[in-house]
């Protein structure tokens, strides 16, 4: 409430902006919101026992009049242990659309030209393309060897061409055995 020179001050300030009924309207607002501003210190305290922001503080309906009895943390603690007063989860971000996306991505979707940022190289690396490229043959090749199928010097000569970037990919390689007979049958 505003003593009488204030209210005369403000008078002064906005002659136009004040009537003379400025008090009794703002009694009345205050009185329709009173249960809120009397709840509110007890949700500030109740706040700082549960560690948490007064958002996430509900207070038991059925339970009001003894939360508004409460002044001390003692007295709040109470209520919490009689589960009067609660605090609410926080509320995250939901993941459900991430992996929607996520899903859509690894069938093929929105991989177009329009999503892409950056160069081929920037989004898979020379290197790291290389690297998965030279362990695919290699696996290939040392198959090959565990089956027989290739002698010592044909598998060691294979291995350092595939090393080299002979080899485009694991199918040149079986073009490549074709074409020089290097495969023994079992």
């Amino acid at each position: 409430m505003r003593s009488l020179r204030q209210q005369k001050r403000l008078q002064n300030r906005h002659p136009l902006k004040t009537s003379g009924n400025s008090r009794k309207r703002s009694r009345t607002s205050c009185s329709s919101r009173g249960s809120k501003l009397e709840l509110k210190v007890q949700k500030r305290l109740s706040a700082a026992i549960l560690k948490c922001s007064p958002k996430r503080i509900v207070f038991d309906s059925s339970r009001l009049s003894d939360i508004k009895e409460a002044i001390t943390k003692a007295d709040i603690r109470g209520l919490i242990r009689d589960r009067a007063i609660i605090s609410v989860p926080a509320r995250g971000i939901s993941r459900h659309r991430a992996r929607e996306r996520q899903l859509k991505r690894i069938a093929g979707q929105r991989r177009g030209p329009g999503r892409r940022k950056g160069k081929a190289t920037a989004r898979l690396p020379d290197k790291d393309a290389w690297m998965a490229k030279i362990r695919n043959q290699r696996r290939f090749l040392n198959e090959l060897k565990e089956k027989k199928m290739l002698s010592t010097e044909d598998f060691r000569m294979l291995y350092l061409k595939a090393k080299s970037g002979f080899f485009r990919s694991t199918r040149h390689i079986k073009l490549f055995i074709a074409e020089h007979k290097l495969v023994k049958s079992k």
